[in-house]
């Protein structure tokens, strides 16, 4: 993978100043690419990840809804995977292998807005054969930081 890349989906903070500096290449060549990359579309967005249980954030509950659906004959899973993450409430959705054939993470204001979106919404679609709810109840790592903090060992080493 391109280091600019790389090193941006560590942390996006850093400027194209910085950047430069770490790769040993000018700024305005830095400055261009990171632009071309934007404009192909492989830099889609910069995001920042929130420690939901510091912020104690209980306005939104979180789920992962694994789905089986029906392909459609010439299309496979793509169409009625776009009927699905269309819906306001599915912030991602993947086909994936195993069991069942979609991930959706989906977010509501609470588990009872969540379970009525699969009521009312995802289960009713004829494509949709079954889903399998699960709730998050607590974030070890996400996007790859570790968002839990190991209590310090207050024992005190042995020596001989």
């Amino acid at each position: 993978m391109n280091e600019i890349l790389e090193i941006l989906e560590k942390d996006a903070r850093l400027t194209a100043e910085e950047i430069a500096k770490m790769i040993k290449k000018p700024v305005a060549a830095v400055k261009k690419q990171i632009k071309d990359l934007e404009k192909k579309g492989i830099i889609i967005k910069y995001k920042t990840v929130l420690n939901r249980q510091v912020l104690k954030r209980d306005d939104a509950v979180e789920a992962l809804i694994e789905v089986k659906v029906l392909p459609q004959k010439n299309v496979g899973f793509d169409k009625i995977a776009e009927r699905i993450y269309l819906f306001p409430e599915v912030k991602s959705c993947y086909l994936v292998s195993g069991t069942y054939d979609l991930l959706l993470v989906v977010e509501g204001k609470s588990i009872h807005t969540v379970a009525n979106f699969v009521a009312e919404k995802l289960a009713p679609l004829s494509e949709v054969q079954g889903t399998t709810t699960h709730f998050r109840l607590k974030t070890y790592k996400d996007d790859g930081v570790v968002l839990t903090k190991r209590p310090k060992d207050k024992r005190l080493a042995v020596t001989f």
